[in-house]
């Protein structure tokens, strides 16, 4: 079986208009909600094992800090250039390329891209994951490459502000 944890990242800054895209931070709420999105992680039965983040520093920041609180290694960090504005079908292609070793890996990644990936492959009917929220898929599959549209299973769909509702 592989498991698969799709995170869109934390809450960037908007502060200085002059910053591309691909340089933009996380903001005082990102940078709460990272950590908070690592410990709930940290506490569910299944850990990470990899965690690919897009390069872009949001995603990077809020890699790190789910990094941290699940006790990951920062060599499982794997920064991964496809990722960063990537739709579903080359999110995909990303998580087919993983090492069938690995039996739980972390997508870090952007929206709509991440949105769309966990809908073709579990078809959650999620129709916009928050920032810091993250969907579980689990696949009866032996290999990565074996992962496609439709196989996936929710395990769990979780969000910063889901517990405060």
């Amino acid at each position: 079986m592989k498991r698969l944890t799709l995170v869109r990242h934390g809450k960037s800054s908007w502060k200085d208009p002059g910053r591309g895209d691909f340089d933009r931070p996380l903001n005082k709420r990102g940078k709460h909600d990272a950590p908070l999105t690592g410990k709930r992680l940290a506490a569910r039965e299944s850990r990470p094992e990899l965690l690919l983040s897009s390069p872009a520093r949001r995603a990077r920041q809020t890699a790190k800090l789910i990094c941290w609180e699940l006790e990951l290694l920062e060599e499982r960090l794997i920064l991964v250039d496809g990722i960063y504005e990537a739709g579903s079908e080359t999110l995909l292609d990303v998580v087919r390329s993983l090492d069938d070793c690995w039996k739980h890996a972390l997508l870090v990644g952007h929206n709509p891209g991440i949105t769309e990936l966990g809908n073709l492959l579990a078809n959650c009917g999620i129709e916009h994951l928050p920032t810091c929220g993250g969907l579980c898929l689990n696949f009866a599959a032996e290999a990565w490459t074996d992962v496609a549209p439709g196989t996936g299973h929710l395990v769990f769909y979780d969000y910063p502000k889901k517990h405060l509702l």
